[in-house]
């Protein structure tokens, strides 16, 4: 049998699927696993910050395509990237074990954001984090930075910035986990929804992939994302706006903290809820209904320019 899995051509995207890849073939050797490097939306407009793109499933539209078409068999997504969403025919059917969810804090002269001078620059690509830093320190000049890890990375340098800050996941995975300078705590810096986990998409009722993956399946991981993106699908949240949300299992329980923020980080609206671990649904949703009777519809509502968030 032969398996053709989906993936987007970046360096990080290719070293995740070839872990994914890795894995299914030391299980199954009798089958052929192979990467189809797919170039979407997000990947073309490299230049733009994301938040002015606008849409939603910029780096995962074309691979859906090529799998509700039958060129591939499976696509490996980071989760962040997913909208809440899925097309018809599809499903997140296995989500392997989370690597950590947090933001790492990336200098090559400061070891602790708190060390930054005043004034100082810090890059980022993320509303979130820009929303965040800018609520912690609103001394820092955050500057807009696109590309993969490699390219900001270059980019502090060239750019002249004082620091990064990146998902400390794509970091570790990519075997750079040595620029990490401190991690920042999810309560302090609550992480994107999804972020540091990994999404395997197939079609649905393709019961012979769903066998062959199906040992990858991480359950803890399974119901905190669960969790978060249902937080995430009752906002409606994507790219342009400063939403983030982190659970963790705690006792049995789900433990989901959840943040929607303005721009510039002159407002944080945030709270968290602990529920049942079996009913992740509608622990997220619960947590967005809260947020939204404190103010974060208006938030919403605002940089959407929709009716009540």
């Amino acid at each position: 049998m032969r398996l053709k899995i989906g993936t987007r051509g970046s360096r990080l995207a290719v070293a995740q699927s070839e872990w994914v890849k890795g894995r299914i073939v030391a299980r199954h050797p009798e089958i052929q696993v192979d990467l189809v490097r797919i170039k979407t939306e997000g990947d073309r407009i490299a230049d733009s910050p994301l938040s002015r793109v606008g849409g939603k499933g910029l780096f995962v539209k074309e691979i859906e395509d090529a799998l509700l078409k039958g060129r591939v068999d499976l696509a490996v997504h980071s989760v962040k990237d997913i909208p809440a969403e899925l097309p018809r025919g599809l499903c997140l059917a296995v989500f392997p074990e989370r690597e950590e969810a947090g933001d790492a804090f990336v200098s090559s002269h400061y070891e602790t954001m708190e060390k930054l001078p005043e004034g100082a620059s810090v890059g980022t690509g993320s509303l979130r984090r820009t929303a965040q830093l800018l609520s912690l320190r609103p001394d820092l000049n955050v500057v807009p930075i696109r590309g993969n890890v490699d390219t900001r990375l270059k980019k502090m340098v060239s750019g002249g910035l004082d620091a990064l800050i990146l998902a400390a996941a794509g970091l570790r995975r990519l075997g750079l986990g040595d620029r990490i300078r401190t991690l920042l705590p999810p309560g302090e810096m609550i992480p994107a929804v999804g972020q540091g986990a990994l999404g395997l998409e197939i079609r649905k009722g393709d019961d012979p992939v769903l066998d062959i993956i199906g040992f990858l399946h991480h359950r803890s991981t399974d119901l905190a994302v669960k969790a978060e993106r249902a937080f995430l699908r009752r906002l409606g949240g994507g790219c342009q706006v400063p939403v983030a949300g982190h659970a963790q299992l705690v006792n049995h329980e789900i433990l989901l903290t959840g943040m929607v923020a303005e721009l510039d980080g002159s407002r944080i609206i945030k709270d968290e809820i602990r529920g049942d671990m079996e009913k992740p649904g509608e622990i997220g949703t619960g947590l967005a209904e809260r947020l939204v009777a404190a103010g974060a519809g208006e938030v919403l509502s605002r940089i959407y320019g929709e009716g009540d968030g």
